[in-house]
């Protein structure tokens, strides 16, 4: 089963999508920071990363671009998972950054597993 990095810096929002999707068959990695998130990447590589925008220190968006502009990390998906619905958040998130998805929340469970199965097997 396909391995799935979630980063938000809301405790909370981790402990519950890592539920969900390891009820799933996901294997789940968490990070509660971008800086977590790319130190972890150096040694791990998910398939499918899922994004908070709106964090301390690094936003979601710079953060993907750190993870895009680095080779070793070609390959994985990310999609956004944000409270950040705009037309021009999303806009931010697939074309001035690079994302695969763009994900609002609040998100029903459902729809999450069902969006995150389409993203991984249109990107085999």
């Amino acid at each position: 089963m396909a391995k799935i990095m979630v980063v938000d810096d809301n405790e909370r929002i981790l402990e519950v999508l890592s539920k969900v999707l390891e009820r799933k068959g996901y294997e789940v990695m968490v990070a509660n920071s971008g800086e977590k998130c790319l130190e972890m990447l150096k040694s791990e590589k998910p398939d499918l990363i899922l994004m908070d925008v709106m964090m301390p220190e690094m936003n979601g968006w710079k953060v993907v671009e750190k993870i895009k502009a680095d080779p070793s990390n070609k390959g994985i998906i990310i999609s956004m998972l944000t409270v950040k619905s705009m037309t021009s958040d999303k806009d931010k998130s697939l074309i001035d950054v690079g994302a695969d998805y763009h994900i609002s929340k609040p998100i029903d469970n459902d729809e999450l597993l069902s969006t995150i199965s389409h993203l991984l097997k249109t990107h085999e």
